[in-house]
């Protein structure tokens, strides 16, 4: 059980951020859609709402990448494991999440090329496969974005109820209204936006507790007081799995374990998750693959620094009378709901600390809930009601719908927290869990994409196959090592490696048998660039832009095709080359040499180690806060300057040959042809 420990805030903290910075985050998103329909002529139609026009430049799609890729758990659970294990957590935490975006870039490019025109890779799945296999796949990806959003909304409400007070069931069911609010209107490019102002606060509140932690705190300072503090917490309590018992060495069987079921799980969580396949098709097709392993590397370290410095501050001071558990140690499920950062937030800055973890952990829970609202409507409106009910839909009824989605989805997982949080079941057990599950349908996904001899049995069949086996092997490794189906004995590390592995790699067993009994498929790609696109005409002619400008519109689009084309394949032989060598690097090169040599870590080696994060975090800084900005200038002053002059961007503008240049240099113009466009939004 969690130790009863006195909030260091307020409810009127908990309800004032929840409240009342959410709705400051909608009205002001809600009013930027408004501007730029006024000001930059971008009209909210369902390929708008759902793809944001197809055209996002590679800064937007980075900062994107890791605002989404920044959940609660990023910050909560690699805290607690660095607590757990010492500093080898934070480097497991963050190579092992790391990879799974440095590698999605090619299937990112792949769908790009293979299906120009979908608005969701089940899409995809559907035109290759047919029905039935797209009906299991569409259980996985809702499964995925449910298992996602439950880690979101438990682990902030946990966050809240343990700072502030507020109560839990209060806090699951406030956090998502804004973020429905401003999705409802703005759809997919609102949630970049958003995720671009989320994740830049993000960075500079970790970058606050790290100088704090290791330049200015009074209790800390400096790398070297840490080091010395957690070399005497290592003989207080030395760490079994662990060489010499330290927190200071990469050499941690636990952490190694931890490992394995991080990387297996995170590959369901992101080959899986819809909403990483929407910034995919969002992306212009030059900028694709730089946004996303710009966006990997920028990401790496969010959790490691954090970890690094939140989760070790918290084994150096919870000796100290400022630790909120003093003069206990925190208990294992203080641990897994995440709460090892918000207890080392406080000790290091009292109600400061609190406040910035507050505000950062409610940051992290919407910027990444947006994503999934979007993902999972885009799955029912599009694999789900145009598929199924009503093929020839408009515009307008795919929207309608997508708010619909939006409102009930919503609702859900809000229902289904409250379940889980009576229950006992935290942030930590589900994401240990989530690969169990899910990452079953990650080789037969990518496969889908990648090899054309993937037949439809092995397609359909693989995943439930591998989960029936993973289920299996979790619940049997469970009973054989502590004898009881216990939540505690369910959640630790034995069993969920066991069936995290098991999903991930049994499904090649169904693959190879169904290959050998159905034969090579010899698919040749062609029906699914038979996807199209919606029909927003009414919605386009309700706003002014006239038949000629779509007409115009589809002209350029057709004659951008060959370019397009021809730019996605340069991109995916390049992707294959950089995110390999970036994946073995991470995941070989740098820390298995450290883990293999026993190596503890001295003072001098310690402080290079944290040097490095922080200077690595800078420049993630850079690269997603402000080069985004710098990107998009123009399109930003030339919106301003016609807000402060009163004027209007003329309707016919966005389609004449000005116009062109305009959105070719600034981009956020939103296309109206049935195709993709050759323009870049900001």
């Amino acid at each position: 059980m969690t130790q009863t420990v006195p909030p260091a805030l307020s409810q009127g903290y908990g309800y004032g951020i929840v409240l009342g910075v959410g709705f400051a985050f909608a009205i002001f998103m809600i009013t930027l859609t408004h501007i730029l329909k006024r000001y930059n002529n971008e009209v909210v139609t369902s390929e708008m709402f759902t793809t944001a026009g197809r055209t996002v430049k590679s800064g937007l799609v980075a900062s994107a990448v890791v605002s989404s890729w920044t959940w609660a758990a990023t910050l909560l659970q690699s805290s607690g494991v660095c607590y757990r294990y010492g500093v080898s957590g934070p480097f497991w935490y963050a190579s092992g999440a790391t990879v799974q975006i440095l590698l999605f870039a090619t299937l990112a490019i792949t769908l790009k090329r293979r299906a120009p025109n979908a608005h969701t890779f089940l899409e995809a799945v559907k035109a290759r496969y047919g029905t039935v296999t797209h009906f299991v796949f569409i259980l996985y990806g809702v499964a995925t974005n449910v298992l996602v959003s439950l880690m979101l909304i438990a682990g902030g409400a946990a966050t809240i109820n343990a700072l502030t007070g507020v109560n839990a069931v209060a806090a699951i069911f406030l956090m998502p209204v804004p973020v429905v609010a401003y999705t409802f209107v703005g759809g997919l490019k609102a949630t970049f936006i958003t995720d671009y102002i989320h994740g830049l606060v993000v960075l500079i509140i970790i970058i606050v507790f790290a100088l704090t932690t290791y330049a200015t705190s009074d209790v800390l300072g400096s790398p070297g007081a840490v080091y010395d503090l957690l070399v005497a917490a290592a003989e207080r309590h030395p760490v079994p799995g662990n060489e010499g018992g330290s927190y200071l060495t990469m050499r941690s069987s636990g952490g190694v374990t931890f490992f394995v079921i991080n990387i297996v799980g995170n590959f369901g969580t992101v080959f899986l998750d819809n909403g990483y396949f929407n910034k995919a098709i969002a992306a212009h097709p030059a900028h694709a693959l730089p946004g996303y392993v710009m966006g990997g590397l920028a990401w790496l370290p969010i959790p490691l620094v954090t970890a690094t410095t939140l989760g070790l501050a918290a084994l150096a001071l919870e000796s100290s009378p400022r630790f909120p558990t003093y003069p206990e140690r925190m208990t294992e499920a203080d641990v897994s709901a995440g709460l090892a950062l918000p207890y080392a937030a406080v000790a290091l800055l009292g109600k400061g600390g609190a406040a910035a973890t507050l505000v950062m952990i409610f940051l992290a829970v919407t910027s990444s809930f947006n994503s999934e609202l979007v993902a999972t409507s885009s799955i029912f409106t599009y694999d789900v009601y145009r598929t199924y009910f009503r093929p020839n839909a408009g515009g307008r009824s795919l929207i309608w719908i997508s708010h619909v989605c939006m409102v009930v989805y919503a609702a859900i997982i809000c229902c289904i927290s409250v379940g889980l949080w009576f229950n006992g079941i935290s942030m930590g057990y589900l994401y240990l869990l989530m690969g169990v599950l899910i990452s079953a349908a990650v080789i037969p996904a990518t496969l889908t994409l990648l090899w054309d001899g993937q037949n439809r049995w092995a397609a359909t069949l693989s995943p439930v196959f591998g989960t029936a086996c993973a289920i299996a092997a979790w619940l049997v490794t469970a009973s054989k090592s502590c004898g009881a189906l216990s939540i505690e004995c369910t959640g630790s590390n034995t069993p969920m490696l066991a069936g995290n592995v098991t999903a991930l790699f049994a499904p090649l067993v169904m693959i190879t048998a169904a290959t050998v009994v159905g034969g090579f498929e010899k698919y040749n790609w062609k029906s699914m660039g038979l996807i199209r696109q919606a029909d927003d005409r009414e919605l386009i002619a309700a706003s002014g832009l006239d038949e000629e400008a779509q007409r115009e519109a589809e002209r350029r689009a057709r004659a951008s095709q060959e370019e397009e084309e021809e730019k996605l394949s340069r991109a995916f032989k390049i992707s294959l080359t950089v995110t390999t060598i970036l994946a073995v690097s991470l995941l070989v090169l740098w820390p298995m040499p450290m883990y293999g040599s026993r190596y503890i870590f001295s003072k001098s080696f310690f402080t290079g180690w944290v040097s490095v994060g922080i200077a690595w975090i800078f420049l993630s800084l850079l690269a997603v806060g402000v080069y985004p900005a710098w990107e998009s200038r123009e399109t930003l002053i030339r919106v301003t300057t016609m807000m402060l002059r009163g004027g209007r961007l003329p309707k016919r503008q966005v389609i004449d040959g000005e116009a062109v240049k305009a959105e070719e240099s600034s981009g956020s113009a939103t296309p109206v042809g049935q195709g993709p466009t050759k323009g870049s939004t900001a």
